[in-house]
């Protein structure tokens, strides 16, 4: 019998997620990461720490229930870090983890996609309308 260490133990456990399985815990990290708000709060804090009233406000829309839970959520995940700091009134700054760091070029690249591709989307979306 082979003695494995926890490390190599992750790593099988690891190849064998496969997230076309519905109960695969990277289908729910897909789940998660492909929400608006997660991208949206993920390249809000691309360029440091920012206070919740700061996120808020770059996330046009975005109820305070559901930023709440989002970051709630990105903290959960490791791919942020909540950090309490002894002020009056009291300051909360978040800040993405070097984990959430390696997620961003991939929510720069897909934000930057739907940016730079609207016009193309909405031309085929009045088409497909069109024809309905």
């Amino acid at each position: 019998m082979t003695t494995r260490t926890a490390a190599e133990r992750r790593a099988e456990a690891g190849a064998a997620y496969n997230a076309y399985v519905a109960a695969c815990p990277a289908r729910q990290l897909l789940d998660r990461i492909g929400d608006k708000w997660v991208s949206l709060a993920i390249n809000a804090l691309a360029d440091g720490p920012l206070r919740y009233s700061e996120v808020n406000q770059r996330l046009a829309g975005v109820s305070q229930k559901m930023l709440t839970q989002t970051l709630r959520n990105l903290e959960r995940d490791g791919l942020l870090t909540r950090t309490v700091l002894p002020e009056v009134p009291v300051r909360v700054d978040y800040r993405l983890t070097p984990l959430g760091l390696e997620l961003l070029p991939v929510m720069r690249t897909i934000k930057g996609w739907a940016e730079q591709h609207m016009d193309q989307v909405l031309v085929a979306r009045a088409a497909y309308d069109a024809r309905s």
